[in-house]
Protein backbone atom coordinates (compact mmCIF):
# COMPACT_ATOMS: atom_id res chain seq x y z
CA UNK A 1 0.00 0.00 0.00
CA UNK A 2 2.79 1.96 1.06
CA UNK A 3 4.54 1.62 -2.21
CA UNK A 4 1.30 2.18 -4.39
CA UNK A 5 0.91 5.77 -2.89
CA UNK A 6 4.82 6.85 -3.07
CA UNK A 7 4.41 5.54 -6.76
CA UNK A 8 1.17 7.50 -7.13
CA UNK A 9 2.74 10.66 -5.17
CA UNK A 10 5.82 10.66 -7.75
CA UNK A 11 3.37 10.17 -10.88
CA UNK A 12 1.81 13.03 -9.97
CA UNK A 13 4.76 15.30 -9.40
CA UNK A 14 5.99 14.39 -12.67
CA UNK A 15 2.56 15.62 -13.56
CA UNK A 16 2.80 18.59 -12.32
CA UNK A 17 6.38 19.00 -13.60
CA UNK A 18 5.26 18.47 -17.38
CA UNK A 19 2.24 20.55 -17.10
CA UNK A 20 4.19 23.45 -15.38
CA UNK A 21 7.59 23.65 -17.21
CA UNK A 22 8.74 25.70 -20.27
CA UNK A 23 10.49 23.37 -22.21
CA UNK A 24 9.15 23.05 -25.68
CA UNK A 25 8.06 19.61 -25.60
CA UNK A 26 5.79 20.04 -22.44
CA UNK A 27 2.73 21.31 -24.96
CA UNK A 28 2.58 18.42 -26.91
CA UNK A 29 3.32 16.37 -23.63
CA UNK A 30 0.50 17.98 -21.91
CA UNK A 31 -2.05 17.57 -24.50
CA UNK A 32 -1.29 13.91 -24.99
CA UNK A 33 -2.04 13.25 -21.44
CA UNK A 34 -5.03 14.89 -21.32
CA UNK A 35 -6.02 12.96 -24.43
CA UNK A 36 -5.17 9.91 -22.76
CA UNK A 37 -6.85 10.77 -19.11
CA UNK A 38 -10.03 11.57 -21.34
CA UNK A 39 -9.99 8.14 -23.04
CA UNK A 40 -9.44 6.53 -19.79
CA UNK A 41 -12.19 8.35 -18.66
CA UNK A 42 -14.47 7.71 -21.38
CA UNK A 43 -13.48 3.90 -21.48
CA UNK A 44 -14.78 3.61 -17.48
CA UNK A 45 -18.23 5.51 -18.64
CA UNK A 46 -21.51 3.69 -18.29
CA UNK A 47 -23.60 2.74 -21.37
CA UNK A 48 -25.29 6.26 -22.04
CA UNK A 49 -27.81 7.52 -19.02
CA UNK A 50 -29.14 11.01 -20.19
CA UNK A 51 -33.15 10.25 -21.44
CA UNK A 52 -34.03 10.07 -24.93
CA UNK A 53 -37.16 11.92 -26.12
CA UNK A 54 -40.29 9.59 -25.70
CA UNK A 55 -40.84 7.04 -28.36
CA UNK A 56 -36.95 7.08 -29.30
CA UNK A 57 -35.66 3.36 -30.02
CA UNK A 58 -31.95 2.21 -29.70
CA UNK A 59 -30.69 -0.51 -32.36
CA UNK A 60 -27.74 -1.97 -31.04
CA UNK A 61 -24.46 -3.74 -32.62
CA UNK A 62 -25.25 -3.61 -36.43
CA UNK A 63 -22.84 -5.28 -38.24
CA UNK A 64 -21.02 -3.65 -41.08
CA UNK A 65 -17.96 -6.18 -41.48
CA UNK A 66 -16.69 -9.15 -40.12
CA UNK A 67 -15.16 -8.37 -36.71
CA UNK A 68 -16.81 -7.74 -33.29
CA UNK A 69 -15.60 -3.84 -33.02
CA UNK A 70 -17.19 -3.60 -36.64
CA UNK A 71 -20.92 -2.63 -35.01
CA UNK A 72 -22.55 0.48 -34.66
CA UNK A 73 -25.87 1.33 -32.89
CA UNK A 74 -28.37 3.49 -34.15
CA UNK A 75 -30.49 6.24 -32.46
CA UNK A 76 -34.02 7.14 -33.89
CA UNK A 77 -36.46 9.30 -33.28
CA UNK A 78 -39.96 8.78 -32.87
CA UNK A 79 -41.54 8.98 -36.52
CA UNK A 80 -38.28 9.66 -38.77
CA UNK A 81 -39.20 10.04 -41.62
CA UNK A 82 -36.06 11.61 -44.59
CA UNK A 83 -34.40 12.17 -41.63
CA UNK A 84 -30.55 13.44 -41.62
CA UNK A 85 -27.99 11.54 -39.84
CA UNK A 86 -24.89 12.08 -38.07
CA UNK A 87 -22.38 9.20 -37.88
CA UNK A 88 -20.26 9.84 -34.79
CA UNK A 89 -16.96 8.29 -34.82
CA UNK A 90 -15.26 7.75 -30.93
CA UNK A 91 -11.67 8.71 -29.92
CA UNK A 92 -9.31 6.98 -27.82
CA UNK A 93 -6.22 7.01 -28.75
CA UNK A 94 -6.64 4.74 -31.74
CA UNK A 95 -6.37 2.04 -29.38
CA UNK A 96 -9.07 2.24 -27.24
CA UNK A 97 -12.27 3.52 -26.71
CA UNK A 98 -15.75 2.31 -27.20
CA UNK A 99 -19.57 3.60 -29.16
CA UNK A 100 -21.48 3.46 -26.04
CA UNK A 101 -19.66 5.55 -23.78
CA UNK A 102 -21.31 8.46 -21.98
CA UNK A 103 -19.49 11.26 -23.43
CA UNK A 104 -20.09 9.93 -26.90
CA UNK A 105 -23.06 9.71 -26.81
CA UNK A 106 -25.53 11.15 -24.18
CA UNK A 107 -25.65 14.44 -24.88
CA UNK A 108 -25.76 14.31 -28.67
CA UNK A 109 -28.06 11.51 -29.03
CA UNK A 110 -30.66 13.48 -26.68
CA UNK A 111 -30.42 16.56 -28.58
CA UNK A 112 -30.12 15.22 -32.00
CA UNK A 113 -33.23 13.02 -31.33
CA UNK A 114 -35.07 15.79 -30.25
CA UNK A 115 -34.58 17.57 -33.30
CA UNK A 116 -35.90 14.63 -36.18
CA UNK A 117 -32.20 13.54 -36.30
CA UNK A 118 -30.99 9.92 -36.66
CA UNK A 119 -27.81 9.49 -34.24
CA UNK A 120 -25.77 6.74 -35.29
CA UNK A 121 -22.43 5.59 -33.20
CA UNK A 122 -19.88 3.46 -34.77
CA UNK A 123 -17.12 1.18 -33.34
CA UNK A 124 -13.82 0.25 -35.51
CA UNK A 125 -10.91 -2.30 -35.40
CA UNK A 126 -8.49 -1.10 -33.04
CA UNK A 127 -4.35 -0.85 -33.00
CA UNK A 128 -2.93 -3.07 -33.22
CA UNK A 129 -5.25 -5.17 -35.29
CA UNK A 130 -5.88 -2.28 -37.34
CA UNK A 131 -3.67 0.97 -38.28
CA UNK A 132 -5.31 4.61 -38.46
CA UNK A 133 -5.57 4.48 -42.15
CA UNK A 134 -7.55 0.88 -41.79
CA UNK A 135 -9.06 2.42 -39.23
CA UNK A 136 -10.47 4.85 -41.45
CA UNK A 137 -11.49 2.70 -44.64
CA UNK A 138 -13.71 0.90 -41.15
CA UNK A 139 -15.71 4.39 -40.41
CA UNK A 140 -15.61 4.38 -44.58
CA UNK A 141 -17.66 0.92 -44.14
CA UNK A 142 -19.69 1.92 -41.77
CA UNK A 143 -20.72 4.99 -43.58
CA UNK A 144 -21.76 2.70 -46.60
CA UNK A 145 -23.83 0.50 -44.42
CA UNK A 146 -25.41 3.20 -43.00
CA UNK A 147 -26.66 5.01 -46.06
CA UNK A 148 -27.75 1.84 -47.66
CA UNK A 149 -29.79 1.03 -44.27
CA UNK A 150 -30.94 4.63 -43.54
CA UNK A 151 -34.03 4.48 -45.69
CA UNK A 152 -35.03 1.56 -43.75
CA UNK A 153 -35.23 3.71 -40.59
CA UNK A 154 -36.65 6.82 -41.86
CA UNK A 155 -33.21 8.49 -42.78
CA UNK A 156 -32.11 10.28 -45.72
CA UNK A 157 -28.78 8.33 -47.15
CA UNK A 158 -28.04 11.88 -49.19
CA UNK A 159 -28.13 14.03 -45.87
CA UNK A 160 -25.05 12.47 -43.91
CA UNK A 161 -22.47 13.94 -42.00
CA UNK A 162 -19.50 12.29 -40.33
CA UNK A 163 -18.38 13.44 -36.89
CA UNK A 164 -15.79 12.52 -34.20
CA UNK A 165 -13.99 13.15 -31.43
CA UNK A 166 -10.30 13.09 -30.50
CA UNK A 167 -8.52 10.41 -32.70
CA UNK A 168 -12.06 9.47 -33.83
CA UNK A 169 -12.07 12.67 -35.53
CA UNK A 170 -8.72 12.35 -36.86
CA UNK A 171 -10.11 9.88 -38.80
CA UNK A 172 -13.12 11.08 -39.78
CA UNK A 173 -11.05 14.81 -41.00
CA UNK A 174 -8.83 11.89 -42.76
CA UNK A 175 -11.75 10.11 -44.67
CA UNK A 176 -12.78 13.60 -46.13
CA UNK A 177 -9.78 14.26 -47.00
CA UNK A 178 -8.23 11.71 -48.95
CA UNK A 179 -11.09 9.85 -51.46
CA UNK A 180 -8.88 7.14 -51.82
CA UNK A 181 -10.16 5.68 -48.61
CA UNK A 182 -13.92 5.76 -49.57
CA UNK A 183 -13.32 5.03 -53.15
CA UNK A 184 -15.43 2.04 -54.21
CA UNK A 185 -16.93 1.67 -50.71
CA UNK A 186 -19.08 4.98 -50.12
CA UNK A 187 -21.61 4.95 -53.37
CA UNK A 188 -23.10 8.46 -51.98
CA UNK A 189 -21.18 11.30 -50.69
CA UNK A 190 -21.84 12.44 -47.22
CA UNK A 191 -22.25 16.31 -46.57
CA UNK A 192 -19.42 17.22 -44.55
CA UNK A 193 -17.62 16.73 -41.38
CA UNK A 194 -17.43 17.89 -37.81
CA UNK A 195 -13.64 17.19 -35.99
CA UNK A 196 -14.04 17.39 -32.37
CA UNK A 197 -10.43 18.80 -30.87
CA UNK A 198 -8.35 16.83 -33.01
CA UNK A 199 -4.52 17.52 -32.78
CA UNK A 200 -3.31 15.32 -35.47
CA UNK A 201 -3.27 17.29 -38.54
CA UNK A 202 -0.11 16.93 -39.72
CA UNK A 203 1.15 13.68 -38.73
CA UNK A 204 4.62 13.71 -40.40
CA UNK A 205 5.18 17.03 -38.06
CA UNK A 206 4.24 15.32 -34.52
CA UNK A 207 6.60 12.09 -35.38
CA UNK A 208 9.57 14.52 -35.81
CA UNK A 209 9.07 16.18 -32.70
CA UNK A 210 9.36 15.29 -29.62
CA UNK A 211 5.79 13.23 -28.48
CA UNK A 212 3.82 11.43 -26.53
CA UNK A 213 4.54 7.30 -27.05
CA UNK A 214 0.98 6.81 -28.02
CA UNK A 215 1.78 8.06 -31.58
CA UNK A 216 4.80 5.71 -31.60
CA UNK A 217 2.13 2.76 -30.65
CA UNK A 218 -0.60 4.73 -33.55
CA UNK A 219 1.84 5.11 -36.34
CA UNK A 220 5.00 3.65 -35.78
CA UNK A 221 8.34 4.42 -37.47
CA UNK A 222 7.13 4.27 -41.42
CA UNK A 223 7.60 7.82 -42.64
CA UNK A 224 5.25 6.95 -45.66
CA UNK A 225 2.38 6.17 -43.09
CA UNK A 226 2.91 9.13 -41.35
CA UNK A 227 2.42 11.71 -44.47
CA UNK A 228 -1.05 8.94 -45.59
CA UNK A 229 -2.36 9.69 -42.50
CA UNK A 230 -1.91 13.54 -42.30
CA UNK A 231 -5.07 15.70 -43.46
CA UNK A 232 -3.02 18.77 -43.39
CA UNK A 233 -1.57 16.59 -46.85
CA UNK A 234 -4.28 15.05 -48.39
CA UNK A 235 -6.75 18.03 -48.26
CA UNK A 236 -7.66 19.00 -51.97
CA UNK A 237 -10.45 21.30 -53.63
CA UNK A 238 -12.65 18.08 -53.78
CA UNK A 239 -12.85 18.00 -49.94
CA UNK A 240 -16.06 17.99 -48.15
CA UNK A 241 -17.02 21.24 -45.96
CA UNK A 242 -15.25 20.32 -42.64
CA UNK A 243 -16.20 21.98 -39.05
CA UNK A 244 -13.22 21.95 -36.58
CA UNK A 245 -13.65 22.67 -32.80
CA UNK A 246 -10.48 22.95 -31.24
CA UNK A 247 -9.84 22.98 -27.13
CA UNK A 248 -7.74 26.71 -26.00
CA UNK A 249 -6.62 24.59 -23.32
CA UNK A 250 -4.21 22.76 -25.30
CA UNK A 251 -1.32 24.17 -27.13
CA UNK A 252 -1.27 22.34 -30.07
CA UNK A 253 -5.05 21.45 -30.95
CA UNK A 254 -6.12 24.76 -32.27
CA UNK A 255 -2.64 25.30 -33.59
CA UNK A 256 -2.58 22.73 -36.41
CA UNK A 257 -6.72 23.23 -36.89
CA UNK A 258 -5.67 27.30 -37.42
CA UNK A 259 -3.08 25.40 -40.25
CA UNK A 260 -5.42 22.84 -41.63
CA UNK A 261 -7.92 25.34 -42.31
CA UNK A 262 -5.51 28.06 -43.72
CA UNK A 263 -4.59 25.51 -46.48
CA UNK A 264 -8.16 24.17 -47.12
CA UNK A 265 -9.77 27.15 -47.03
CA UNK A 266 -7.31 28.35 -49.80
CA UNK A 267 -8.30 25.74 -52.22
CA UNK A 268 -11.69 26.72 -51.62
CA UNK A 269 -12.76 24.04 -49.28
CA UNK A 270 -15.32 25.89 -46.95
CA UNK A 271 -13.91 25.18 -43.34
CA UNK A 272 -14.87 26.65 -40.32
CA UNK A 273 -12.59 26.91 -36.78
CA UNK A 274 -14.51 27.24 -33.78
CA UNK A 275 -12.55 27.39 -30.73
CA UNK A 276 -13.77 27.09 -26.85
CA UNK A 277 -12.25 27.16 -23.67
CA UNK A 278 -13.33 23.59 -22.84
CA UNK A 279 -10.76 20.92 -21.90
CA UNK A 280 -10.51 18.09 -24.61
CA UNK A 281 -13.23 15.62 -23.14
CA UNK A 282 -15.86 18.73 -22.59
CA UNK A 283 -15.91 19.19 -26.33
CA UNK A 284 -17.07 16.09 -26.57
CA UNK A 285 -19.35 15.76 -23.14
CA UNK A 286 -20.69 18.89 -23.74
CA UNK A 287 -22.15 18.88 -27.74
CA UNK A 288 -26.31 18.56 -27.12
CA UNK A 289 -25.99 20.06 -23.59
CA UNK A 290 -24.23 23.92 -23.87
CA UNK A 291 -26.63 25.53 -25.83
CA UNK A 292 -24.34 28.35 -27.04
CA UNK A 293 -21.82 26.15 -28.09
CA UNK A 294 -24.49 23.43 -29.63
CA UNK A 295 -26.18 26.20 -31.12
CA UNK A 296 -22.54 27.01 -33.18
CA UNK A 297 -22.18 23.26 -34.53
CA UNK A 298 -26.15 23.25 -35.41
CA UNK A 299 -25.70 26.33 -37.70
CA UNK A 300 -22.75 24.44 -39.66
CA UNK A 301 -24.86 21.40 -39.90
CA UNK A 302 -28.00 23.80 -41.31
CA UNK A 303 -25.74 25.23 -43.75
CA UNK A 304 -25.35 21.55 -44.73
CA UNK A 305 -28.63 21.54 -46.07
CA UNK A 306 -29.39 19.80 -42.01
CA UNK A 307 -32.89 21.23 -40.42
Amino acid sequence: MRASVASQLVHAVLLCTLLGSGVASAGPLRDAIEARQAARAEKNDAAPRSGLPAGSQVRRDISYGATPLQRFDVYLPAHAQSAPVILMVHGGGWREGDKRNSPVVDNKAAHYLAKGYIFVSTNYRLIPDADPIEQARDVARALAAVQSQAASWGGDPARVVLMGHSAGAHLVALLDTDPTLSAGVVATPWLGTVALDSAAYDIEKIMKTRHFPLYDRAFGKDEALWKAASPINAVNAATRPLLAVCSTRRDDSCAQVELFAAKANGLGVKTQVIRKDYSHRQINELLGADAGYTAEVDAFLAGLGLH
